[in-house]
């Protein structure tokens, strides 16, 4: 099956719970040209990861957000290593050692600006991808240079 039949697939059936009956808000990714290509429900306690290899030296990196009270926040980021720009910022969460290697910032508790975030998605050597409990969505395979925006749309 094809990347693009393949997101189709996840966008039919993550949509069904964009019904009414769905209580939940729903993460909305939609490219700039006004296509949708995900409607996720974002459940209190779900976590929504945008994941990705870092441009410089490849590394995991990872970004995870939730939804509180109707409010689009990011939680926690995941970083290989602790290369220049990247560490815990005073105030912002706390760094703590990963298992499997580099750390995570958590506990950051930002809130994201209009409820939603932007990004220019990478080519598959980037590998930009979205997690939500057991479903994801390549977006690099799916719209790799595309511009995307993930919204939180209430419930």
């Amino acid at each position: 099956m094809s990347a693009l039949a393949s997101g189709r697939l996840m966008t039919a059936a993550l949509a069904l719970c964009a019904a009414p009956l769905c209580a939940d808000p729903v993460v909305e990714v939609t490219l700039e040209t006004g296509q949708v290509l995900a409607q996720w429900p974002l459940g209190t306690g779900a976590e929504l990861c945008l994941h990705w290899s870092h441009s410089v030296t490849g590394g995991a990196v990872a970004d995870c957000f939730i939804q509180q009270a109707g409010q689009f926040m990011l939680m926690r980021s995941y970083l290989h290593d602790g290369a220049a720009g990247l560490g815990e910022i005073p105030g912002r969460g706390q760094m703590v050692a990963a298992p499997e290697g580099g750390y995570w910032i958590e506990r950051m508790a930002e809130p994201l600006a209009d409820n939603r975030l932007t990004l220019r998605i990478g080519s598959s050597s980037v590998g930009h991808r979205l997690t939500l409990e057991a479903a994801q969505l390549d977006l690099s395979a799916l719209a790799p240079g595309a511009r995307a925006t993930l919204t939180l749309k209430p419930e």
